[in-house]
């Protein structure tokens, strides 16, 4: 609920905007000590440059108000939510155009331009005249909701009306305003035919906030700076943050901190209050045991004292696991407790639970519990690790909770909603928190959630997702929502009015950068392109926005990325022509000839875009305290976003290939090294009558039945998908793997094979460190075991097993690959890399 306040304080200090204090070397200038002094002595923000009368092309044809000299208009009372409002739309105006819009409550002359803001209730006593020919017949707009237009009539000079159906409706008024202005140095226009009656569609559009060490920006975070990212969200209709206290699994401190960590809970839900955002806060229970009194009154103690130092809590989320490993009748028991505790400093509090991390027999007693329908409990959420689908939980939920979604928008590998397919080039540089943009991919996923859990607050561990953020606030406020159009929203806001169009076609062009497999995927370099195109003209400012630098760190890096792939893939290709083109007698010196064609891998191509990738990361560092690097930046782990160290991992299997060449050449003799050599350049080989399937290669799995469309299953509960795990010793093809979740199997699939021959299946049973121990078990035609459940070879190697006669008899084969039944935890495990069926002789 938004609080009132009948007598607003003086307005804070403006926050510092974190798009701009740092400014990064242009293109033109190579050095990397040239970028770092235009860095380190760049100048505060100023008004956006451009050609004079720039516009967007869909812009060519509309009739424009100009505001430049308009006043803001508001009610002499105002609520805190209000003159925030007020506030973010003559400062962002301000950062804009160097032009300060004046307030006042007092209507200036008819020859004046106004903006008039405030609440619909009372705008028929303080803006009465303008309300004649508004539009005001139209519909009025529900809770949170506004009313945004242009009237000319009654005066000379043109009147907006941003009306609000409450605080929080003024303030979303307000973003929308912002959206739709066209900004430029010493000019704010609008378009003359704009009328809009808008209420939101979803009830909670959210996203987590955490300021812990575990991110990857967000813990160097000052408070200027946060409250600029809030009112950033607030400006596309977020109405929620989330939160963590103290004590999460996370390391108790931070290198970058700016604040001690209660501090900064505290400033951030006081901005969120003045900002008209819910306060969630994301509480783990993480004791060993809640069946211990003397635990629970300690953990009830403990999170008192937490909670009860913060201006403002609306709901409290605890997750189930992930982290906190609890029994559901333990722990729904403390959370009984915790919710009377914690109503005595917020009455209205709200208290929500998620099933994450459970095994089948805890999601039953889960299930059994709800059934009593407590009346402490307001909702569950459905987020990663819970094994049960949406369309399940929300049939096993009584229709009296809410349901909330917790997706995973920050993640690439190992989450909730992985990359589809994605390349392992990319997967190995890239890693698990690149800059992201998903822009249709998330909508995908929102839209799938849709009929069954509407209400949302995304899993976020830094500044990488910023655009898939604002995707959902969007698509949340209004699901019909055609994307594009939040982006070129997104990037007229942000970046400027003449990037309307071309920055959202890069945001588009950098998803598309992550689709198939990258050697094919020449249009990695047009999307540098394009952005090199906007990079050539662009203004100090542009340079200085940490956006805008973002999506060039992502254009160069893909490019430089694919452009290192094709020159080590070729290496190898050469060293293994070497190979295949050995005679009897020459193997040493053909492995030792292979060996130094390998050495050229080290030969890095496209330098200057090598250089910019490092001079981005600098100047990232810099903006926003982006951390993509662990010795630069003091970032947490290469996983956590450190994507500048692993920027240049091989892309070749010149690791492995290096030690097989060292086996075969310390064999005692000559047919031993060629027979060995052999088997290194026909790996791939199944023999006569045989196949072969690379399961982590999306275009060499011809026998792997792949389950629904992304579209249809994004979080492939029933369908298979590409997982990632790495070994510098291992092959390429050992690195991806095919996997299925939890219960669901994975399946292989042959026909037309011979009746009368006898097959022998190889595999390599691979996949990431977190399942090294998963056991695994293997059945032909849903009936003859071809093996028990079996740990994964460590080290990684291939095992051999026959197939029964009976189960080729008939010409097809069925394999089919499992884990155990009813596990918890993330559901991985059941992770395969490579099959060869061959046929014997």
């Amino acid at each position: 609920m938004t609080a009132e306040h009948p007598a607003p304080p003086a307005d804070p200090a403006p926050p510092a905007d974190p798009a701009h204090p740092a400014r990064p070397a242009h293109p033109a200038r190579p050095a990397l000590a040239a970028l770092l002094l235009c860095v380190l002595f760049a100048t505060g923000p100023a008004a956006e440059q451009g050609p004079p009368g720039s516009s967007s092309p869909t812009d060519r044809d509309t009739s424009f108000v100009d505001l430049t000299r308009a006043r803001i208009v508001t009610p002499e009372t105002l609520r805190v939510q209000e003159r925030t409002a007020v506030r973010v739309l003559v400062e962002e105006v301000e950062k804009r155009t160097n032009v300060r819009l004046p307030v006042a409550s007092q209507w200036p002359p008819d020859t004046v331009p106004v903006i008039a803001v405030g609440p619909s209730a009372s705008a028929a006593k303080w803006a009465a005249a303008a309300l004649r020919g508004a539009g005001t017949a139209d519909p009025a707009p529900g809770a949170e909701g506004y009313r945004l237009a242009v009237s000319t009539v009654g005066r000379a000079a043109p009147t907006v009306l941003v009306l609000g159906a409450d605080a929080r409706g003024v303030l979303f008024g307000v973003g929308r305003l912002l959206r739709e202005l066209r900004m430029t140095a010493g000019a704010l226009r609008l378009p003359g035919s704009l009328s809009i009656v808008s209420t939101p569609q979803t009830a909670l559009r959210g996203h987590q906030l955490g300021y812990r060490p575990k991110t990857n920006s967000y813990d160097a975070w000052d408070v200027p700076m946060w409250e600029q990212y809030i009112r950033d969200l607030a400006v596309f209709g977020t109405n929620a943050i989330e939160l963590m206290p103290p004590r999460t699994d996370d390391e108790p401190d931070s290198p970058h901190f700016t604040l001690p960590q209660m501090q900064m809970m505290m400033e951030m839900s006081r901005i969120a209050d003045e900002y008209a955002q819910d306060v969630w806060i994301w509480y783990p229970a993480l004791d060993k045991d809640y069946g211990d009194p003397k635990q629970v009154e300690l953990a009830l103690k403990e999170w008192a004292d937490v909670l009860s130092k913060l201006k403002r809590v609306d709901a409290v989320f605890v997750p189930g696991g992930d982290p906190g490993h609890t029994e559901p009748r333990h722990l729904m028991a403390l959370l009984e407790r915790q919710t009377a505790s914690l109503r005595k400093y917020h009455p209205k509090l709200q208290m929500w639970v998620s099933p994450q991390g459970f095994t089948k027999a805890w999601m039953d007693e889960f299930y059994q519990i709800l059934k009593t329908e407590p009346d402490w409990l307001t909702g569950v959420v459905f987020g990663p690790q819970v094994r049960d689908s949406l369309p399940i939980l929300r049939a096993n939920v009584p229709r009296r909770y809410r349901i909330r979604h917790y997706p995973d928008i920050t993640h690439s590998l190992r989450s909730q909603y992985p990359v589809q397919d994605w390349d392992i080039a990319h997967a190995l540089t890239s890693q698990r928190e690149q800059i992201n943009p998903r822009p249709l991919d998330e909508a995908v996923i929102f839209r799938a959630s849709l009929p069954y859990a509407a209400d949302f607050i995304t899993y976020s561990e830094g500044c990488n997702d910023d655009v898939n953020k604002i995707v959902w606030s969007g698509l949340g406020w209004d699901p019909k929502t055609d994307v594009v159009q939040i982006l070129r929203e997104y990037s007229r806001y942000f970046i400027g009015e003449r990037y309307t169009d071309s920055f959202a076609q890069g945001l588009l062009a950098l998803e598309q950068n992550w689709r198939g497999p990258l050697a094919a995927n020449a249009a990695v370099y047009t999307t540098l392109e394009q952005f090199q195109a906007m990079e050539r003209t662009a203004s100090p400012r542009d340079l200085r926005n940490w956006r805008f630098q973002q999506a060039l760190y992502r254009a160069y890096y893909d490019a430089h990325v694919r452009s290192r792939l094709l020159h080590e893939t070729n290496v190898e290709e050469r060293a293994l022509e070497r190979l295949r083109s050995i005679r009897t007698g020459e193997s040493r010196q053909a492995l030792a000839d292979a060996a130094r064609i390998l050495d050229d891998a080290r030969i890095r191509p496209a330098a200057e875009w090598r250089l910019r990738v490092y001079s981005l990361a600098e100047a990232l560092f810099q903006s926003i305290r982006q951390q993509l690097s662990v010795e630069r930046y003091r970032a947490i782990a290469v996983g956590r976003g450190a994507t500048l160290d692993s920027f240049e991992t091989p892309l070749n299997n010149g690791g492995w290939l290096l030690a097989r060449f060292a086996e075969a050449a310390a064999l005692g003799s000559e047919p031993e090294g060629l027979a060995a050599i052999d088997r290194i350049v026909r790996w791939t080989d199944p023999g006569n009558g045989g196949y072969y399937d690379d399961l982590g290669n999306p275009s060499q799995q011809p026998h792997l039945v792949r389950g629904l469309s992304f579209e249809e299953d994004p979080q492939r509960f029933k369908s298979t998908l590409t997982g990632f795990g790495y070994r510098p010793e291992w092959r390429l093809s050992w690195m991806p793997h095919a996997e299925s979740f939890w219960d669901t199997p994975l399946q292989m699939r042959y026909s037309g094979l011979d009746p009368a021959a006898q097959y022998r299946v190889r595999i390599v049973y691979a996949g990431d460190v977190f399942n090294a121990g998963t056991l695994v078990r293997l059945v032909a035609n849903d009936t003859y075991e071809i093996h028990p459940p079996m740990k994964k070879p460590s080290p990684v190697t291939p095992v051999e097993y026959d197939v029964p006669v009976d189960a080729t008899r008939g010409g097809d084969l069925t394999l089919t690959f499992s884990g155990p039944v009813g596990a918890g935890s993330s559901g991985r495990g059941n992770q395969i890399a490579e099959v060869w069926l061959m046929r014997r002789n």
